[in-house]
């Protein structure tokens, strides 16, 4: 009784505003449109820039991009990535009406960040691939008044950043904080992936019995994090990360760490496990991590609970998976509507669980989120829906 009344003092927090840009579209609408279609981003490409030979992966064309950011700036300093971020942030800003004063923070979350200005040899370049340059960039373009804070944590971070942000609300630091994630497909990440052996040679199949690997991708999404429960979208009730610290890229066998993130979130949350109505997945189609979600699940009693990867829709964009999974999430939510696993065919992993095969309806009270990622990483987030 003693710890439940501990959590019941901390404040609540909301997802307030969410915005994405992506294959699929520059808005959260036209992404669920296109969900609904059944439409992919994952695309063939044969870009000899990036890779030597075809590869599949989910990219956005650097002319929607500059004839968007012409639309909001006529500033030629910012690169690729980083108008991406801008284009995330800057509708929720202006619609949230938030003041960004000393209360209101700022947080980037990214894997790799401007990692492609290291393809020119010069100081200038060096630094533009530091990330806190790249944070301090995309808040001077809003006139952030706090310094910029940087989530970087392998691939669970665009998730860990909605956690970081709970936790700097809940302690009183801030009253608003505005979250973006994002990661760009280039040279550098595909040939590492490449060289694990881990990139599939057809689009992703997360958690089928014939997937070959991941498909990589590329977006920006945001999201406002807020005391404020003033038109909330949904409620985070319940957060944990726990590292498993088994290997610098492969998962725990048992699944200990994401095991363990899911427990304590659930325990924070103040809910049975029995009670969640959806999780949305990792589920990047590698061998090990899928087997190891799969197993996770099942320690937990999860394994009837409806789950999606929605890596067959966007690849596995890096440290923009988690938040942009959870601003389709939230949609999934309000709109009692589970989408599919595309890509899903035949179960592949050793453990039963309820993989969504195709668009249907369902009421959505208690959602989960969850992602892991190199070094041993994992993060789990429970939800409430807003009544």
């Amino acid at each position: 009784m003693q710890e439940k009344s501990k959590f019941k003092m901390l404040r609540e927090i909301y997802i307030t505003e969410t915005n994405c840009v992506t294959p699929l579209g520059f808005d959260v609408q036209s992404n669920i449109e296109a969900i609904l279609r059944g439409d992919s981003g994952i695309q063939l490409h044969n870009d000899i820039s990036l890779m030597p030979n075809p590869f599949y992966a989910s990219i956005i064309s650097d002319e929607k991009i500059n004839s968007a950011f012409a639309k909001i700036s006529t500033e030629t300093k910012y690169s690729r990535l980083e108008k991406m971020m801008i284009l995330a942030l800057e509708p929720i800003i202006k619609n949230s009406k938030v003041e960004l004063n000393s209360k209101t923070a700022f947080i980037l979350s990214t894997t790799k960040g401007n990692v492609t200005a290291l393809q020119h040899n010069s100081e200038e370049s060096f630094n533009n691939a530091h990330l806190d340059v790249l944070a301090k960039n995309v808040a001077d373009f809003f006139k952030f008044k706090t310094q910029p804070i940087v989530v970087s944590n392998a691939c669970v971070s665009g998730i860990l950043a909605v956690s970081v942000a709970k936790r700097m609300i809940q302690s009183e630091l801030y009253d608003n904080i505005f979250v973006v994630a994002g990661d760009e497909v280039s040279e550098f990440v595909l040939s590492g992936f490449n060289a694990f052996q881990a990139m599939s040679e057809a689009p992703c199949k997360p958690y089928s019995k014939n997937r070959t690997g991941v498909s990589l991708g590329e977006a920006t999404a945001a999201v406002l994090v807020s005391a404020n429960p003033a038109t909330a979208k949904i409620k985070a009730i319940g957060d944990s990360s726990i590292n498993d610290a088994n290997h610098i890229s492969g998962p725990s066998r048992t699944g200990e760490g994401l095991f363990r993130s899911i427990q304590n979130a659930l325990k924070e949350a103040q809910i049975e496990a029995n009670q969640l109505d959806y999780i949305s997945t990792h589920g990047t189609a590698t061998p090990y991590n899928d087997e190891m979600e799969a197993i996770a699940l099942n320690r937990l009693d999860l394994q009837n609970v409806p789950v999606n990867s929605l890596k067959g829709f966007y690849g596995h964009t890096l440290g923009a998976s988690g938040l942009l999974e959870t601003v389709i999430a939230i949609e999934s939510a309000n709109q009692n509507m589970l989408f599919e696993s595309k890509g899903f065919d035949e179960i592949g992993v050793s453990e039963s669980i309820n993989v969504i095969e195709k668009n249907g309806e369902k009421n959505i009270e208690y959602f989960l989120k969850t992602a892991s990622g190199f070094g041993g990483c994992n993060t789990a987030v429970v939800f409430e829906k807003m009544k």
